[in-house]
């Protein structure tokens, strides 16, 4: 009945991506940024859904059940860093996409004051694709978990059918498709999650049974600050400080900036963030208060693996048939968040490695198949669990772009030198942060975009001539 459950919501998902072709318009423009004309709160919810989807439901609930109630700092901190950058960025950079008539996320970038910046553009390409993929890849195993759980099939087949079901995503309508999707994923998610946290605790005895057996697993375990870092206080406040970064950093994800720059009109921006945060808020809620049922209800630490929490407490819960809903939401939304960072890469590869040349849709659904190779490569040859790749590719992407996207936003200019530099600063100051095991000092993320940051005003010494605005030099991409 599981497998029959699965099966007929997975369809159902498939069918809701597919159906996307009666609005589509067959142009670059609609395939990768679905013509700008998506509503509020169709942007709202797959934007939640494409920020989370693998890493909330595999790799947050996963480490709360190892971290405990301590993890809660990670989305505290990840949603009120994001709720800043929303504040000033994210209606700039629709304003900008459509004004130079882009399609990439560093097509925007490169071109925000109307200059061609090719080698700008090329470099941020590269990152994209890199790193993009990688975290496409995540998706993937992701996904490939719920099918472990329902089959016990190898992680590579589920890996293998998550990308034959993107394709089907991104050849029917696009980045539409996975807005469609993802939309329809969050509401079953949503649902399902709560579903599985109220029958979790009546199987307990309520919630002051609950509590109070959490609290017996060890005296650390529902502690609100972790109690395993350095510099006592001093090191809890780098912790979350370096979480609030992680949340900035979501103005480097390319692949979450499409999604915003779908809107329809810029000046809606405040319905999406109403819409946005009270799913995103409530979501995350129970995400963690899941993983501490989890921990509760499968005590079997040592010989578990944590990101298998979710479908595992289904399973032992919840009626057949809603076992297979929350397995196949589970599945469908990581594959259309893959889905939306295959088109993000594929917008670079065909864009921005370019030079921005108009390139047919044809040609792009070409690249599209190439881009997802290449993340199935990534997932079938890796052994990194979806929460380390997920942190990794995002702290990358964030130290990348961010700085750069926000002194843009709020008025600075650069060469196309400066804006190299404080790109590949960051990138560099990230990865090095990583390597040397410095994050367990303060997130790398945060040392990368600081980096970025303190990038300007250095190279700003060197810079003698005054930045003007070239319009002659833009160029716009739209192609049929």
């Amino acid at each position: 009945m599981v497998a029959i459950s699965f099966i007929g919501f997975m369809l159902m998902f498939i069918a809701i991506g597919l159906l996307s072709r009666i609005q589509r318009k067959g142009t670059a423009s609609d395939y990768l940024l679905a013509s700008q004309s998506v509503k509020p709160w169709l942007v709202a919810l797959s934007a939640v859904a494409t920020n989370n989807s693998g890493y909330m439901f595999v790799g947050m609930i996963g480490y709360t059940y190892v971290a405990g109630l301590s993890s809660m700092w990670l989305m505290i901190g990840w949603i009120f860093g994001d709720f800043v950058a929303s504040l000033f960025i994210h209606r700039r950079i629709r304003d900008v996409s459509e004004k130079r008539e882009v399609l990439s996320f560093s097509g925007t970038l490169s071109n925000w004051h109307g200059e061609s910046n090719n080698r700008l553009r090329f470099i941020s390409g590269l990152i994209t694709i890199a790193f993009l993929g990688t975290y496409a890849a995540a998706q993937l195993k992701a996904g490939s978990k719920a099918l472990y759980i329902l089959f016990g099939w190898d992680y590579s087949i589920g890996a293998i059918i998550g990308v034959v079901i993107v394709l089907l995503y991104c050849f029917a309508g696009g980045i539409r498709a996975s807005i469609w999707t993802n939309t329809a994923q969050s509401f079953v998610m949503f649902f399902a999650m709560g579903l599985l946290l109220i029958t979790s605790v009546s199987s307990v005895g309520g919630w002051g049974s609950f509590i109070t057996q959490l609290e017996a697993i060890s005296p650390t375990y529902l502690s609100v600050f972790p109690t395993d870092l350095q510099f006592g206080a001093t090191g809890i406040t780098l912790f979350i400080i370096g979480w609030i970064f992680a949340g900035f950093g979501v103005v480097g994800q390319p692949h979450i900036m499409l999604s915003f720059m779908t809107m329809d009109k810029a000046s809606d921006i405040n319905r999406v963030r109403l819409y946005y945060y009270s799913w995103y808020v409530s979501f995350s809620a129970m995400a963690i208060m899941s993983g501490l049922a989890a921990r509760l209800l499968i005590p079997e630490m040592n010989s578990f693996d944590p990101e298998l929490a979710l479908p595992t407490l289904a399973y032992s819960l919840l009626p057949e048939i809603l076992v297979g809903l929350v397995l196949a939401g589970m599945f469908a939304s990581t594959m259309s968040t893959a889905d939306s960072q295959i088109l993000a890469c594929t917008a670079s590869a065909t864009r921005d490695l370019t030079g921005g040349r108009t390139v047919s849709v044809r040609v792009t659904k070409f690249a599209t198949i190439g881009v997802a190779m290449i993340a199935l490569s990534i997932a079938l040859l890796g052994n990194d669990s979806v929460f380390f790749l997920v942190v990794v590719a995002w702290s990358v992407l964030g130290a990348s772009f961010a700085p750069l996207l926000t002194l843009y936003t709020i008025g600075k200019r650069t060469t196309e030198n400066q804006a190299i530099i404080i790109v590949l600063t960051g990138f560099s100051m990230m990865l090095f942060w990583q390597i040397s095991g410095l994050n367990y000092f303060i997130h790398e993320i945060a040392a990368g975009i600081l980096a970025g940051f303190l990038a300007y005003p250095i190279t700003n010494m060197f810079v003698n001539k005054e930045l003007k605005p070239k319009p002659s030099e833009a160029r716009t991409e739209v192609s049929t």
